[in-house]
């Protein structure tokens, strides 16, 4: 049976709002970061994530620790008021955050190497016509 939660953060962290996704499913963890402009009000973030959550890009899975034992109803809402006090992510989702930002940056180095690669062969093939043409004799 497949277990499935789901957590939203929003937080302030210098000079943007950021909000943190937090997906769990069979014990991995997927992480997404979304950043707003000004401080969102919660309708606009029920809206954002309504209109985009089947485009945001999550980070690889991280292994998540699951817990299966039922709490204390008061536990849980002491638990919960914690975390809404707790401005931040978890230590966690910074892993899973970090090997996202790591694939991004080793894409795009791919695709800057290809590019410069094709920019050179480019050039050479035109310094290759070019003396071409002079030895025709024109």
């Amino acid at each position: 049976m497949d277990k499935v939660s789901v957590g939203f953060s929003v937080f302030f962290e210098e000079p943007f709002w950021v909000g943190i996704l937090e997906r769990e499913v069979d014990g991995k963890l997927f992480v997404s970061k979304v950043t707003f402009g000004p401080e969102p009000r919660d309708f606009e973030v029920n809206e954002y994530l309504l209109k985009n959550y089947y485009r945001l890009r999550f980070s690889p899975a991280v292994e998540a620790a699951v817990k299966e034992s039922s709490k204390n109803p008061k536990r849980i809402l002491r638990e919960v008021r914690r975390q809404i006090q707790n401005t931040g992510i978890s230590t966690k989702s910074q892993q899973a955050l970090k090997l996202q930002q790591e694939e991004g940056k080793l894409a795009r180095k791919l695709l800057s190497r290809e590019a410069r690669e094709a920019k050179a062969q480019q050039k050479f093939d035109q310094k290759q016509q070019k003396k071409k043409e002079k030895h025709r004799g024109r």
